[in-house]
C-alpha cells in the first residue's frame, strides 16, 4: 500500500461502491481525504472514520466544485469516481441519455480537474485518477453505447493532460475496470427481471471466474496516488477479461 500520510484527497462519488472503499483505502494509507457525493444520506455513513471528512457535491455544477476546492485550499490526489452505466445500442440511446453519459462520465472530469490542476502546477506536484473502464476504447460491450462512448473520451482526456503537464510533474492516469460489484450493479441486474440469471451471466464471461471487489480497485487507486513515474496510462483491472 501506498504512504500517503501528508496527502489531501478529493474523492468524488464516495458514497458506496469503489468511491466508498477508495476513501477507505487512501484514508488507511495515512491521507486526508475528503469523501464527496450527491447523495448525502449514505455518504454520513463515512463520518467518524478517522482521516475522513465529507462534502456534499454535484459534480454536475461548475460553482460548486470551484467552491469545495476553493474551501479546501490544496488537494495533491483528486480521483474521478463519479459516473453513470446506460445500457443499449446506439439506436437505442436517446439524446439525453448521452447527454447524461457525457456530462457526469467527461465534463465533471474536467470540471474537478480545471478546479484543481493550477495549484498542483504551482506546486509541481499531484496526481489525478480518472475512473475509464475497459468499456471504451479498450474494448467493444454489446448495449454500452453512451457509457462506452463517454468513457473512451475519458481515456482522450486522460493521455491529453497528462502529455501537457508531464514537464510540471503531474501525474494523471485512467483505471479501466471490468465488471465490479457494487449497488448499482445489482440495480442493472434487478431491472433484467432475473437477478440470478443476470448475475450468472456477467460473472460466466470472467475468465478468473467472479466478479472484482471494489476493495481491489481500491488498491490500485492507492498505489496509482503514491506512483512518481507512472502518466498517460490506462489501467486494466478486470480479472483476465480483455487479456
Amino acid at each position: 500500500m501506498s504512504d500517503l500520510h501528508g496527502k489531501v484527497v478529493l474523492l468524488t462519488a464516495a458514497a458506496q461502491g469503489i468511491g466508498r472503499a477508495s476513501a477507505l483505502a487512501f484514508a488507511k494509507a495515512g491521507a486526508r481525504v475528503f469523501a464527496t457525493d450527491i447523495n448525502g444520506a449514505k455518504l454520513a455513513e463515512l463520518e467518524g472514520v478517522a482521516n475522513i471528512e465529507t462534502r456534499p457535491l454535484d459534480v454536475l455544477s461548475d460553482s460548486a466544485v470551484n467552491s469545495l476546492v476553493a474551501a479546501l485550499g490544496r488537494v495533491d490526489v483528486l480521483f474521478n469516481c463519479a459516473g453513470i452505466v446506460h445500457s443499449g445500442t446506439i439506436l437505442e440511446m436517446s439524446d439525453a441519455d448521452l447527454d447524461l453519459a457525457l456530462d457526469l462520465n467527461l465534463r465533471a472530469q474536467v470540471r474537478t480537474i480545471r478546479a484543481v490542476l493550477p495549484q498542483m502546477v504551482d506546486r509541481r506536484d499531484g496526481a489525478i485518477i480518472n475512473m475509464a473502464t475497459v468499456a471504451s476504447s479498450v474494448k467493444g460491450v454489446p448495449s454500452r453505447a453512451a457509457y462506452s462512448i463517454s468513457k473512451a473520451a475519458v481515456i482522450g482526456l486522460t493521455k491529453s493532460i497528462a502529455a501537457d503537464y508531464v514537464a510540471a510533474n503531474i501525474r494523471v492516469n485512467a483505471i479501466c475496470p471490468g465488471t465490479v460489484e457494487s449497488p448499482s450493479l445489482h440495480e442493472r441486474w434487478h431491472a433484467t427481471g432475473d437477478f440470478e440469471a443476470a448475475q450468472r451471466a456477467f460473472i460466466a464471461r470472467q475468465p478468473i471466474g467472479r466478479i472484482a471487489q471494489p476493495e481491489e480497485v481500491a488498491d490500485l487507486a492507492t498505489y496509482l496516488a503514491g506512483a512518481r513515474y507512472t502518466t498517460g496510462q490506462i489501467h486494466i483491472i478486470d480479472g483476465g477479461w480483455t487479456g
